[in-house]
């Protein structure tokens, strides 16, 4: 069969989740399906790593998006007789003319769910054009049975329309010697002291607020001198954290890093004490899964999609109370059996997920969608 996908999103969203996730799909089930033909839709950087003998790639403008979207990408697709088109990035640029099958990705429904933390320009976008693209499509592909759920309850439809696929953590997440990793952090980063760790990004729903609020109501009871360590551009909502922390008077405790490279963050997470997800709302949340990868002790939600993921390798708290992380904080630093324990159910429940297994299930999707076996 012959399948496109629009891969633009690997370079536009670089770094996000979408396009670690359309990265991670494309390279996996290039490797994986050597039958099928792929027509891909490229922007950017790094388009030389996709040429391949299955591989069709076509090297697209950032400008006059909407060009290729309506009249080029329809045109194409309809001349190179492909089965089915697979659009990663939430079914943006999705078009009504297409001649053969849809299928899109739907990572979460937060805009519907806390439009409050999304901003006005997106919300907008997302509350106009997603009833349009479920209703186009032939198939849906989501990252965890509680997105799954979710779509349900806002646009009810036959539950074999929707693929759950989750997400993996890249292989740079393992394991590491901690003592050599302190040794680059202190190096690079001035930090000597041992350290309980968040990265994740900053909109409301992270709740990295209540983690700040958490660490300065524990930090004088713990029995070792802790710091807490925050990864993350400082603009907009990080800087109303570094602002909040100096109102509570904790920020001489904490140490805004601002952006740090990715391949720095294996080191981060071999580093820690513990890594601490508050998140109120998750459609599949990646960093826990990271976290658990590298074999760190992990604290986070027990709401919505993070329980999927985490199951008992963590220790899950209700991220309202900011006494409920208080808590996690000081039995976590203060019982080394505990915090060596949840480590090792971390990295055993980790191997549950491979980007390997996800492209399986992504094949398996393009399968039916495009045979109508749904």
């Amino acid at each position: 069969m012959r399948f496109a996908i629009d891969a633009r999103g690997v370079n536009w969203y670089r770094g996000t989740g979408i396009g670690t996730y359309t990265e991670n799909i494309l390279s996996n089930l290039l490797n994986l399906d050597k039958e099928n033909l792929y027509n891909i839709y490229w922007y950017g950087k790094d388009y030389e790593l996709y040429e391949k003998d299955n591989t069709d790639l076509i090297l697209c403008s950032k400008k006059h998006n909407s060009f290729f979207n309506s009249y080029y990408f329809p045109k194409d697709l309809e001349m190179k007789n492909i089965d089915l088109y697979h659009l990663p990035q939430n079914g943006i640029g999705l078009n009504k003319n297409y001649t053969c099958k849809t299928l899109v990705t739907i990572h979460d429904l937060i805009p519907y769910i806390m439009p409050e933390t999304v901003g006005n320009g997106y919300l907008t976008k997302f509350l106009r054009e997603m009833p349009e693209v479920i209703d186009s499509c032939e198939g849906i592909i989501t990252v965890s049975e509680w997105s799954k759920q979710d779509i349900l309850k806002f646009f009810p439809m036959d539950p074999k329309r929707i693929f759950v696929t989750p997400l993996a953590a890249d292989k740079k997440y393992k394991p590491l010697d901690k003592a050599k990793c302190k040794k680059i952090i202190l190096k690079s980063f001035g930090i000597d002291k041992k350290f309980i760790l968040y990265l994740g990004g900053f909109s409301p729903r992270k709740n990295v607020r209540g983690l700040i609020k958490a660490f300065k109501d524990v930090y004088k009871d713990l029995n070792d001198e802790y710091e807490l360590v925050i990864l993350g551009s400082l603009k907009d909502e990080g800087s109303l954290l570094l602002n909040f922390a100096e109102d509570i008077n904790i920020k001489s405790k904490i140490h805004f890093l601002g952006f740090v490279d990715e391949d720095m963050l294996p080191i981060f997470y071999n580093s820690c004490e513990c890594f601490v997800y508050p998140s109120l709302y998750e459609g599949f949340g990646l960093p826990p899964l990271e976290a658990m990868s590298c074999g760190c002790t992990l604290i986070s939600s027990n709401t919505t999609s993070i329980p999927e993921v985490v199951s008992d390798a963590g220790y899950l708290i209700d991220p309202k109370k900011s006494i409920n992380i208080s808590e996690a904080l000081f039995k976590v630093l203060s019982n080394e059996d505990f915090k060596i324990n949840l480590s090792k159910k971390a990295i055993s429940r980790s191997l549950d997920f491979s980007w390997e297994m996800t492209s399986k299930d992504t094949l398996d999707a393009y399968t039916k969608v495009a045979n109508s076996c749904i």
